[in-house]
């Protein structure tokens, strides 16, 4: 007990002489989460992060309980598990708000938008869209410090093999010069503009402006050049759409296009999409454009029916593959789809 007391009286004095703040009186408290952070050290060292940089930010950080709690909340559900409408999803994230913000934002950067398209293929409004749906076009990004929910997270251990490299990542950040105050986003670990994880930063991240640096985080100009530069790496292909919305007739054989194979990855996802077939293919079977002309002939696609027969479904192309490589659900890629056709209208 007489140790206790002095132990905190040490502490106390400590942090009236400026030497020790609160935090870092906090993070002695939790032995094992030290020991957990200094178990990065040879991880970091490998990456080329300076002790240095570990040195000012690792007596920081303290457990955040409100991550821990937010990631355990996360909705469950298996493959087959019942899935919503798409509907009043639509309505919500592609409503005339954001579609006339979107426009807005479309205008301001028209510039720049049309040299991005022009080098990387990857559609103007494909961009916007993209920004529209992380951040609502730059007005929420999230206000979490990476650093200190990222570590909370791998020190869970619950998804350690997920977040424990994003975590070095935001480290590699910061001993390349990112100031820590720039190093905030969502409670699991999504920053910037586009809301990339740290790791996807520091390999897709692009200078949009030309001032040597790449700041997803007040730049529009580098935010979507980064988002492009993501989908060029994602497989994008230039002059084909990511898809488009059909009619599909009442007696259309689902079981004769019904994938047979078992998704590699996203089942909950893919499950729900067709066999790939041909433009032609489709069209021969009586399914019809809700407007527009077809693409090409010859471009592959899957046909997906979110709301189940008789409502609006949609022929996607591989691009529509490149939007959920960005975030591997069918809701956030038709809506990021559908928001930048209207954005171009």
């Amino acid at each position: 007990m007489r140790s206790s007391i002095l132990w905190l009286l040490l502490a106390l004095a400590a942090v009236m002489a400026g030497s020790l703040t609160a935090d870092s009186v906090m993070a002695q408290e939790d032995p094992a989460f030290r020991a957990y952070l200094e178990s990065l050290r040879p991880k970091a060292r490998a990456m080329g992060i300076r002790d240095t940089t570990l040195n000012s930010v690792f007596p920081t950080l303290t457990p955040n309980p409100r991550v821990i709690q937010l990631d355990q909340n996360q909705p469950g559900g298996g493959a087959y598990a019942p899935i919503p409408n798409f509907e009043p999803y639509r309505r919500q994230h592609v409503d005339a708000a954001r579609i006339g913000r979107g426009r807005a934002a479309y205008l301001v950067n028209r510039a720049r938008l049309a040299r991005i398209e022009a080098e990387t293929g990857v559609p103007e409004e494909i961009m916007v869209a993209i920004y529209g749906h992380e951040t609502n076009y730059g007005s929420y990004t999230g206000d979490f410090d990476l650093i200190r929910s990222l570590a909370t997270l791998s020190y869970e251990g619950r998804r350690r093999t997920l977040f424990e490299p994003e975590l070095l990542a935001t480290l590699k950040m910061l001993d390349n010069g990112v100031p820590r105050s720039r190093l905030v986003g969502s409670w699991a670990g999504a920053t910037g503009y586009p809301q990339f994880l740290p790791s996807v930063y520091l390999r897709l991240g692009k200078d949009g402006d030309g001032d040597g640096r790449v700041d997803i985080w007040s730049s529009e100009a580098d935010a979507l050049a980064s988002i492009a530069n993501y989908f060029v790496h994602a497989g994008w292909r230039r002059g084909q759409p990511w898809g488009i919305a059909v009619s599909v007739p009442a007696g259309l054989d689902r079981n004769g296009i019904a994938v047979r194979t078992r998704p590699a990855r996203c089942e909950r996802v893919f499950n729900r999409h067709s066999r790939w077939l041909s433009m032609a293919e489709w069209r021969r079977m009586g399914i019809v454009p809700a407007s527009g002309s077809w693409p090409a002939d010859r471009v592959l696609a899957t046909l997906l029916e979110p709301d189940g027969p008789g409502k609006t479904a949609y022929l996607l192309t591989s691009n529509y593959r490149a939007v959920l490589d960005y975030n591997c659900s069918n809701f956030y890629a038709l809506s990021v789809g559908l928001l930048a056709d209207a954005v171009k209208q």
